[in-house]
């Protein structure tokens, strides 16, 4: 399943934050926003974003603080800093403490299309992966193929899709409005069980018959894919 890349926008001044968020759109990206640092962590820490574009000044949490949260959780979403600060000090600073890079206010929005461009270019694979394996679970990408210790699991095409998410973030717990915006493409999450629902079916196929349960409940987030 072809998904549109989703950016999260940590911006608390609402006019930037709203320019910034319909620029990305018209460009085919999903956005989130936050506006606050501690919210921003939160998201950035719960799902799985291509990218992230985050503002230095934050209430709650400075924007230094989140990004050196996030690298010493072992989050790599790429991030880029939006600051009025210009000085090379402060770039440096940035780039020093886990910054993908660094852009200026007032900024041209082009300009900061082409970043989020180049950073995702920096951080996607050279190659198009043709299996995903851990666990003793082998996702065939290019036949569309799951195996658990050698036996083939039928997966109707929605629930792979699950799986290869989860497994592609292994650690990771991903929120179910997140999973609800990759796996059916809705802008805004709407208040529904689908998530639940496939989580139950795809924990049927793949743990039921193992001792060693993969697929966990990730109390407050969401669901995550690793071995205890």
């Amino acid at each position: 399943m072809e998904n549109e890349l989703i950016i999260l926008v940590i911006e608390d001044d609402p006019e930037i934050g709203s320019f910034v968020a319909r620029g990305l759109r018209r460009a085919g990206y999903e956005v989130d926003c936050a506006t606050d640092g501690e919210t921003g962590l939160r998201m950035a820490s719960a799902a799985g974003y291509d990218a992230a574009i985050v503002d230095l000044m934050l209430p709650r949490l400075d924007g230094l603080s989140l990004i050196e949260r996030l690298r010493a959780a072992g989050v790599k979403t790429p991030v880029i800093v939006l600051s009025a600060k210009r000085s090379t000090d402060d770039k440096v600073a940035c780039l020093h403490r886990g910054a993908d890079d660094y852009l200026a206010k007032p900024f041209d929005l082009p300009e900061l299309l082409a970043r989020v461009e180049a950073v995702l270019r920096r951080t996607q694979p050279a190659g198009e992966m043709e299996r995903i394996e851990s666990a003793g679970v082998v996702v065939d990408l290019i036949n569309r193929t799951v195996r658990r210790n050698g036996e083939r699991i039928e997966l109707a095409p929605r629930e792979f899709a699950l799986l290869e998410l989860l497994m592609r973030n292994e650690g990771r717990g991903l929120s179910k409005n997140y999973l609800i915006k990759r796996l059916w493409n809705y802008r805004h999450a709407p208040q529904t069980n689908f998530v639940d629902v496939l989580v139950w079916r795809l924990r049927i196929k793949i743990d039921k018959d193992f001792k060693e349960k993969l697929i966990h409940t990730v109390r407050g987030i969401g669901y995550v894919f690793r071995q205890i």
